[in-house]
């Protein structure tokens, strides 16, 4: 299975507590590098993309490995919704 079946579109929480809508993962035109795109459900509301990679990592907090983002609530892809 890729990569790509496997993150779920939806919302996720980062380690730091910020909560993001991810909308899928797309490609770099040039490298092909799988980077997920993104935006904070605060502040400005930016997209914003991450190396895939780095997106489904694990961080260490003081002492405790944890995911760098964790789902919340999945939802169903729509690549036709506004994410402008």
């Amino acid at each position: 299975m890729n990569s790509e079946s496997t993150l779920a579109p939806g919302r996720y929480r980062h380690y730091k507590g910020g909560e993001y809508r991810v909308y899928g993962v797309a490609r770099h035109s040039e490298t092909e590098e799988q980077l997920v795109v993104y935006r904070p459900l605060y502040g400005d509301g930016d997209l914003w993309v991450r190396p895939l990679s780095m997106f489904t990592e694990a961080v260490e907090i003081a002492g405790n490995t944890q995911p760098r983002f964790a789902l919340l609530e999945a939802e169903t892809a729509d690549i036709g919704h506004n994410i402008s």
